[in-house]
């Protein structure tokens, strides 16, 4: 690999860029098996400006004859802080992907989950700073580690704006992850489900949500996978 500095400023911006992604995916204990550098994957549209990506499914299954299938490539994306511009004239960094529905949808009929029942939406990581986006991400990974859905907000807005956007994912709860959290070794679970049941006559709340308007915080010492009580209630 040439040498800082030999590069030029372009090629140091994308060194950097993928250095952060593989502190990102080391935050989330990605395995490395799971994720390979490959210089010669090339997307085809113009307004890339980034980390380009595909991803690739490994389930192995079998065809109706009893021959093994392998879904491979399933979507492609990349970074692309141009393209918002072009429609609208302000310069928004932007990320995104594509992917094949069909092949998705042949994939969970193959994996028997093409009937799965309808489920909740996931624990949100609310973000509060950029400089600790490893411990955000990191709770992520082991939410999923333990078989609950997760994802982190991804964005710039804050706290208030956070909450609603987990409201409307129908999230059972939010992790937060701020200073003193991080500094005392705790987190702070927001149940968004937990509510008393409202006045006789007064309406319901969201759909798919009734009778939950209010919130309530509990505190869990030490990050750690969450107990069996939890973990079925995030479910």
């Amino acid at each position: 690999m040439a040498r800082s500095g030999d590069l030029g400023a372009a090629g140091e911006a994308a060194l950097n860029e993928l250095a952060a992604i593989d502190r990102a995916l080391n935050a989330m204990s990605v395995d490395p098996a799971a994720v390979t550098f490959d210089p010669t994957i090339v997307r085809g549209l113009e307004y890339y400006t980034g980390a380009v990506f595909e991803a690739e499914l490994l389930l192995e299954t079998a065809d109706d004859k009893g021959r093994p299938v392998r879904f491979g490539s399933i979507g492609g994306g990349g970074r692309y802080d141009d393209l918002v511009a072009r429609f609208t004239g302000q310069s928004v960094p932007a990320t995104g992907f594509s992917f094949g529905v069909s092949r998705l949808a042949s994939a969970l009929r193959a994996a028997g989950r093409a009937d799965a029942d309808a489920v909740r939406g996931p624990v949100v990581v609310i973000v509060f700073s950029e400089d600790d986006m490893a411990h955000y991400l990191s709770a992520v990974a082991e939410l999923r580690a333990a078989g609950i859905a997760a994802e982190l907000y991804l964005g710039r807005a804050g706290m208030k704006a956070q909450m609603k956007y987990a409201d409307r994912r129908g999230a059972p709860a939010a992790v937060i992850l701020g200073g003193d959290e991080i500094a005392a070794g705790q987190v702070t679970i927001k149940d968004l489900d937990a509510a008393a049941p409202p006045p006789p006559g007064s309406p319901t709340t969201k759909p798919g949500r009734p009778n939950a308007p209010a919130r309530s915080s509990c505190r869990a010492r030490n990050w750690s996978p969450p107990s069996a009580a939890l973990s079925n209630k995030l479910r």
